[in-house]
């Protein structure tokens, strides 16, 4: 279970940083500058990747659905993290 959590914690991180590092241009025509992406990173993994992957011809229609199912993504993988330390912090 642990492994799982923390392959949900930070895979979409490391693949972010590596798509970062080959491909700067994609990224650059996705931010404007580098403080956003590293938020994005830290904070929302899954809904910055979706955002590199849609945002080339902007935001429309299915662009716009693929980010929102990443926010969702990051939403479930932290709620999952929470969900099983439920026990640790006391909540029943």
């Amino acid at each position: 279970m642990c492994a799982i959590l923390l392959a949900a914690l930070l895979g979409p991180r490391a693949i972010n940083v590596v798509w970062w590092l080959l491909d700067s241009e994609r990224w650059a025509s996705a931010f404007n500058g580098p403080i956003v992406p590293i938020l994005g990173i830290l904070v929302l993994p899954w809904t910055t990747l979706a955002y590199v992957l849609v945002a080339q011809g902007g935001l429309t229609g299915l662009e716009f659905v693929v980010v929102v199912i990443g926010f969702f993504a990051d939403l479930g993988t932290y709620g999952s993290s929470a969900y099983s330390n439920k026990d640790k912090i006391g909540y029943k």
